[in-house]
């Protein structure tokens, strides 16, 4: 049972918070009030559910005597065991809920994410699964009404990416997308294949969260090399004119970013600076994580693009997620962007790793105070 006064103390915040909000001028600073705004509905969530989970515990201690009281009512009896069982069902989700409530909030779950596909092994029929991957994530966005915006892409001769990165723009994108990472690995027949025979080849998926101009980040302007092209994607003859295409090194990490999206080169240049902080970002987060040691083991695989996460059967029409032994028998409508029960199961699995890891530090942190 988690302890009311715990509960209690987390939220004596709201007040605060909601004081906060209302002072005049509080919206001037706006990064602090889109924070005290994402704290506020983070506290109105825990307070929402503490009632629900409070209220299921008075309920079973109001029921359970009047459900073994065999001198009683018997109606009165048998409606009270009915409540009791509905009660006692229904406390583990609500506790889980609200443990989860409890946890420290994860500072990149609001994020835009940034994805970057590239083929692996197989190639061309690797470049057309890359580009398979690409419209399942667009189309999945369009159902949550996110904003799909290309950074670079290099398209194959016979369709799909050699490698294609993104934004992906909507609240939560990151929470809900961030779990893609790794390798990914299609078995099927190719278009190509006359004979019929099913062949296997890879794609690999990275995720990174968006950073975001408030963000602490200092990259020097004397730490990038900047070389501009002629783009090859779309555009006519304004390609053949002019050198829009921009590609950044940042040269204290080795890490290249570069988009030929746009008609600009200053749009361009644009775009790869914020992949540039988002990569930067995501590699110190990747740091104080293997620091920490224990936070990395709340994460569903490493994300790592060498590490196969998932296989996607097209003749047996089956898609299996190996992190979380998860089978399903309905890839055709996974690939048309009904990813949904997918990223729940991912979802579900993270916080349950979440609450395990909690749990183990404040063991661990108990264990460490007794004398």
């Amino acid at each position: 049972m988690i302890e009311k006064s715990k509960v209690e103390h987390v939220l004596k915040r709201l007040s605060e918070v909601e004081a906060l909000i209302s002072s005049p001028g509080a919206a001037a600073d706006q990064r602090a009030y889109r924070d005290l705004m994402r704290e506020h509905a983070s506290l109105r969530r825990l307070q929402e559910r503490a009632t629900h989970y409070y209220r299921l515990l008075d309920a079973i201690e109001a029921d359970r005597p009047l459900a073994a009281d065999e001198s009683g009512d018997p109606e009165l009896r048998e409606m009270a065991a009915a409540e009791l069982a509905e009660s006692e069902a229904a406390l583990p989700a609500a506790e889980k809920a609200l443990s989860l409530a409890l946890l420290p909030p994860d500072p990149d779950e609001h994020r835009n994410a940034i994805l970057e596909i590239r083929a692996g092994t197989g190639g061309d029929e690797a470049a057309l699964f890359a580009g398979d991957l690409f419209r399942m994530y667009s189309r999945y966005a369009e159902t949550r009404g996110w904003r799909i915006s290309v950074m670079d892409a290099t398209e194959s001769e016979l369709g799909g990416y050699k490698e294609i990165s993104f934004t992906v723009e909507g609240d939560g994108a990151y929470r809900t997308l961030r779990h893609e990472g790794g390798g990914h690995r299609v078995q099927r027949v190719p278009e190509t294949e006359a004979q019929g025979r099913i062949h296997t080849s890879a794609a690999t998926v990275a995720v990174f969260p968006e950073a975001e101009p408030e963000d602490d980040l200092v990259i020097k302007p004397e730490d990038l090399r900047i070389d501009t092209y002629r783009s090859g994607g779309a555009g006519g003859q304004h390609v053949n004119k002019t050198d829009s295409a921009v590609r950044i090194t940042h040269l204290p990490t080795g890490i290249v970013v570069q988009s030929d999206e746009e008609r600009s080169q200053h749009q361009n240049r644009e775009k790869c600076m914020s992949v540039l902080r988002s990569k930067i970002l995501a590699a110190q987060r990747d740091a104080e994580a293997a620091r920490m040691g224990a936070e990395r083991k709340g994460m569903i695989g490493s994300g790592d693009r060498s590490e196969r996460i998932r296989t996607y059967n097209f003749p047996q029409n089956r898609l299996t997620d190996h992190r979380i032994n998860l089978t399903l028998y309905s890839l055709d409508r996974v690939m048309e962007g009904q990813m949904g029960e997918l990223l729940e199961a991912l979802a579900s699995r993270s916080e349950d790793i979440r609450l395990e890891a909690e749990l183990s530090r404040i063991a661990s942190g108990a264990a460490a105070e007794t004398p």
